[in-house]
């Protein structure tokens, strides 16, 4: 395949999948599914590393810096301003300028609050933080969120953790239509055939966690995923053939096979 990077607020990447580190059963099932994932972004949760004392150990110390860029989110953040006081916080430790920016609106649903999303966008990017903002499949938050100056904007395949998978393929089809910044479906994804699905939709990359983390055999499932990235990538740019109601024959009725 030709070279196809992704690329945000100017940043090149080669892969297009984006994984996390929260519910491994260790760091190294973590470290060992990253690898085989492919991936060269990871998200953090600032609120679940140790960031003011590192020489207790963190879970950084199992991501090479040299190899992955990090993603600290605003994991369990309910309103705006904590949201902006995480973020800012993970800048101060040192951890990026970029943010994965989560207001949650519900504490069952878990799904996010947009008025205090777009709200916290705009301070953040104001301040220089390049923010992905997860968000509902709505096109018109997702405008909204660009308009606030979001780097890209990241809306839900389906509930957080719920490997459900697409729900709603025609609101992702329409945000990546009007999207003038990358569209990263987060969040849903269950297996490999829905990271596939979501690429095939034409969107521009996937961020999972609890699928691969959650599987079975994570190490195995990190790989299933890189592939499956890579295949809806490659089929959603070589066009799929149209729908149709009736059956068509694949052979020619006429003509003759010369030899």
């Amino acid at each position: 395949m030709a070279p196809d990077p992704l690329i945000i607020a100017g940043k090149t990447f080669s892969s297009r999948l984006i994984v996390g580190t929260g519910k491994y059963e260790s760091h190294d099932v973590m470290q060992q599914a990253h690898e085989a994932s492919g991936a060269e972004m990871v998200t953090v949760a600032v609120r679940r590393i140790n960031v003011t004392d590192r020489a207790k150990g963190s879970m950084l110390d199992y991501i090479d810096p040299k190899r992955y860029a990090l993603l600290p989110n605003t994991a369990g953040c309910y309103t705006a301003d904590d949201a902006i006081r995480t973020a800012r916080l993970g800048r101060e430790v040192g951890l990026s300028e970029w943010v994965k920016l989560e207001v949650i609106g519900d504490e069952q649903t878990l799904f996010p609050d947009n008025e205090g999303l777009v709200e916290a966008t705009r301070v953040l990017v104001k301040e220089g933080f390049v923010v992905l903002p997860y968000t509902n499949d709505d096109p018109v938050v997702c405008k909204k969120l660009e308009d606030a100056g979001a780097a890209a904007v990241m809306p839900l395949g389906a509930p957080i953790g719920s490997g459900l998978g697409i729900q709603n393929r025609n609101n992702i089809h329409i945000i990546k239509e009007f999207a003038g910044i990358p569209v990263i479906v987060d969040a849903g994804v269950g297996t490999a055939s829905d990271a596939a699905v979501a690429m095939e939709l034409g969107v521009d990359g996937v961020l999972m966690n609890t699928a691969i983390a959650g599987a079975s055999d994570p190490v195995a499932m990190a790989e299933a995923m890189k592939l499956a990235v890579v295949a809806g990538r490659q089929a959603r740019l070589a066009g799929r053939i149209a729908r149709r109601r009736y059956a068509t024959a694949s052979s020619p009725p006429e003509g003759t096979i010369s030899g």
